[in-house]
């Protein structure tokens, strides 16, 4: 059952509240290399998705991020049908203290203190052994369809599928899968990128894209991406 928004905001106002975790005392970890990733990456375990379940419910998972991993609310992604490569990752960057770069990064550091390398794999094939939704795509939206396959070469602006794919499946290894991502969510993080306040990505690639983006824009790729529900 999900919690109420009354109790959730008291369980993760007292998550905040916690003292610092031993592991937390450790200084921000290195940014990512290309072979320090990849072999984070390869050392991935084995997921096993039903003790994943297990985790989401009994971690509390599923009072921001959905029954099953599938957001509703502006605060928080959208994980189902995610990739699992990603979903670990983000995992990592948040124990290592690559990424917490507002408020509900900083929660998710302290959350991700309490998983061990098994338990992510785990949680990442649980959220990755569903299906991705569906996303509301160029209709109407000649904006976000062009930065999507063509992207803006004056711009030096690569196209959004070249990495997540035409259908917003995402990529290769860490690369996210975007379709059904709830709208704010998504213009959140990609500000982030473009002013900045986000350092996780690997060699610099989203900063890089999101830099000469409008809020236009944003809001326009949002949009493409977010499920057709949202709209």
């Amino acid at each position: 059952m999900r919690k109420t928004p009354l109790i959730l905001g008291g369980m993760l106002a007292a998550t905040l509240s916690l003292p610092v975790l031993a592991g937390e005392h450790q200084a921000k970890a290195e940014p990512w290399s290309p072979a320090t990733l990849m072999q984070a990456l390869q050392s991935m375990p084995k997921g096993d998705a039903a003790r994943g379940q297990k985790l989401h419910e009994g971690q509390f998972c599923a009072s921001c991020h959905g029954t099953k991993g599938e957001s509703t609310t502006a605060n928080w992604p959208s994980l189902v049908g995610q990739r699992a490569e990603y979903t670990y990752k983000m995992l990592l960057d948040y124990k290592s203290h690559r990424r917490a770069e507002d408020e509900r990064g900083q929660l998710m550091t302290h959350v991700a203190q309490f998983l061990s390398e098994q338990d992510m794999a785990d949680l990442a094939a649980f959220y990755a052994g569903q299906a991705l939704p569906a996303m509301h795509g160029g209709k109407d939206n000649a904006v976000a369809e062009k930065l999507v396959r063509q992207g803006d070469p004056t711009r030096l602006v690569t196209p959004c599928a070249a990495c997540h794919g035409l259908q917003g499946q995402g990529g290769v290894n860490e690369t996210p899968a975007l379709a059904g991502m709830t709208p704010e969510y998504f213009e959140r993080t990609m500000k982030l990128y473009r002013d900045g306040q986000r350092h996780n990505d690997s060699m610099q690639a989203m900063r890089a894209f999101a830099k000469p983006l409008t809020d236009a824009e944003i809001s326009a790729l949002a949009r493409y991406y977010a499920s057709p529900a949202s709209h």
